[in-house]
């Protein structure tokens, strides 16, 4: 019950719709996915959300740490923590090796034939949406949540964004996709590669370019 709790307080939080919908490129993507939110929304420090995603934190913290330590070969009890990580069971298509981390797990929305490799970091509180036949490389982070850029903002709460993947799309190894990201189907995701924008359908994206984007407000100070 109290998981289920925590799990409403975020999805009201988030908006997240009742309903599937259809994606900028025709396919329909779950509800974690809110079909890619204009702009990020904000949790602020010690607002009820806030406090439910700690407690959460700590459920899923715990979980995971006993998912990381079994046998490999303990299929059973591996699908009976992933169940209990998701808020659901796992698609009985779809494979998960571990470790694997996230910090709520409810917030996933995995398709058929979804193949998930180890050492990967989930972090979902704006929703992750995986489309079927995915593949997910090792070491893969899908990270949903930031900070706000502005010093003077940046210690107020987390900002959150969801990220979602198409179908049949190749995330190769160490990649990294940030908040707010929407990968078309069948394209591919070069290892190491650092995403911060929308990816076409049918695209091949490698690199890690460094590129200034903006110049920050400076921080106000006694001495200024």
């Amino acid at each position: 019950m109290q998981a289920a709790s925590i799990h409403t307080r975020i999805g009201t939080f988030l908006d997240l719709p009742a309903t599937d919908a259809p994606s900028r490129w025709g396919y329909t993507v779950p509800r974690a996915s809110i079909d890619r939110m204009p702009e990020q929304q904000r949790m602020r420090r010690g607002s009820p959300e806030s406090r439910a995603m700690a407690a959460r934190v700590h459920v899923v913290m715990d979980l995971t740490s006993r998912l990381n330590v079994l046998p490999f070969s303990d299929l059973r009890a591996r699908n009976t923590l992933l169940g209990e990580i998701l808020g659901k069971p796992l698609p009985e298509t779809v494979t998960v090796y571990p470790p694997f981390y996230t910090d709520c797990g409810l917030n996933i929305e995995l398709g058929e034939q979804v193949f998930i490799n180890q050492g990967c970091w989930f972090l979902d509180l704006g929703g992750i949406t995986i489309g079927d036949r995915t593949m997910i490389g090792p070491n893969v982070t899908l990270c949903t949540a930031g900070h706000p850029v502005q010093p003077a903002d940046r210690y107020d709460g987390i900002t959150l964004a969801p990220i979602v993947i198409g179908p049949r799309v190749w995330i190769g190894a160490a990649a990294t996709i940030l908040p707010g990201v929407t990968i078309g189907h069948d394209s591919v995701i070069g290892g190491g590669a650092v995403v911060a924008k929308d990816v076409p359908p049918l695209n091949v994206v490698t690199g890690t370019d460094h590129v200034v984007r903006r110049t920050l407000d400076p921080l106000a100070t006694s001495e200024d």
